[in-house]
């Protein structure tokens, strides 16, 4: 399938789009339309493109124009999806990037763009590696979204998957739900957004990471909550909001996206039961598949998320492991910006 004849040509519908990524078996609510309209939200230049081979469209990718002192870039996130193909499938693969860049080059020309960046939803294995490395990318310094991630299949019944979890969380779980004074309340008010935004910002005090904004987290909302996407989820004890999430629920997975939580009353369980009930509401929507977001390696002991990865783990599941980000560099620019970038990641331990 070497020298395949593609087109490339932006996709205006939403249901086009969508109805697509049904038949992806890789993709994330990174891939969604909601999520490109939420980069338009946050005021960034988006392109939805769609590869097309004898009219037949095969790979999608949304594009989101990033602009910062350090480079202005073309980001891919967690992309092309690309529809199940089986013999051939690297070849089709280099086509499809290849094609892909063609169409990128002339846009980074239009818009004064440094580099492209590629969060691949590819799986990381030495073929895909290679389909990058032939087209000139480099690793990235720092990844935008998870490359590491767990995931669980959720198609089965209540019972089954509390018997697959470790046993200490199957036992946390239960003792939050004897507790007659813990709540779990699941919202889709936007005003429980800045009830959210408090907790996570004492979060982020304690494990010294770069928080979203407000804004940020307000627009993801409305831009999810039409379609009934998007929940947030409050844990309280005596009615006091001890811990907090925001969950997507998106073409049959559940998304735990983000976490917060308070250091008080650390003996009441309650994250473990805000989790699971997270969960229930996934299989409610007839979700297959709960899809944790990031986790720490394995072999990183001192990895500022290893608490948070070994929690996400004891409720059973899998390890899905992406090619790394990818770089391609078009001016002289981008070594600043690996330089900037390649200090911050030394900072934050990752």
């Amino acid at each position: 399938m070497n020298n395949m004849e593609l087109e490339i040509r932006e996709i205006k519908d939403k249901k086009i789009w969508e109805d697509f990524l049904l038949k992806c078996k890789e993709k994330t609510f990174l891939d969604s339309w909601n999520w490109g309209e939420f980069q338009k939200n946050m005021v960034s230049k988006i392109w939805r493109f769609g590869v097309y081979q004898q009219q037949q469209l095969f790979a999608v990718a949304l594009i989101v124009k990033i602009e910062a002192k350090r480079g202005n870039f073309l980001f891919l996130p967690h992309g092309p999806s690309i529809a199940l193909v089986k013999e051939g499938e690297s070849s089709v693969k280099y086509e499809l990037l290849k094609s892909l860049l063609v169409r990128l080059k002339e846009v980074a020309g239009q818009e004064k763009i440094d580099f492209i960046r590629i969060a691949p939803i590819w799986e990381k294995t030495k073929e895909n590696i290679q389909i990058f490395k032939e087209l000139g990318f480099k690793t990235a310094p720092i990844h935008m979204h998870p490359e590491l991630t767990w995931e669980l299949d959720i198609a089965l019944p209540e019972e089954e998957l509390l018997m697959q979890m470790r046993k200490t969380t199957r036992y946390l779980i239960r003792k939050a739900q004897k507790n007659e004074e813990v709540k779990v309340i699941s919202s889709q008010n936007l005003k429980d957004i800045e009830r959210f935004n408090n907790l996570y910002q004492k979060t982020v005090l304690r494990h010294h990471f770069v928080p979203f904004s407000l804004d940020y987290l307000k627009n993801q909302f409305l831009a999810f909550s039409p379609d009934n996407q998007i929940a947030v989820f409050l844990g309280e004890y005596k009615k006091e909001l001890v811990t907090s999430g925001v969950f997507l629920f998106w073409q049959d997975i559940g998304f735990y996206h983000h976490g917060a939580s308070s250091l008080k009353h650390p003996k009441i369980p309650i994250s473990y039961l805000l989790l699971w009930e997270a969960i229930r509401e996934a299989k409610k929507r007839n979700c297959q598949k709960f899809n944790f977001w990031g986790i720490a390696p394995e072999n990183r002991k001192n990895h500022p998320w290893q608490g948070l990865s070994l929690f996400k783990k004891g409720f059973g599941g899998y390890q899905k492991e992406y090619v790394e980000t990818q770089d391609l560099p078009l001016s002289y620019k981008y070594w600043l910006n690996f330089l900037i970038e390649k200090l911050r990641k030394i900072k934050r331990g990752l």
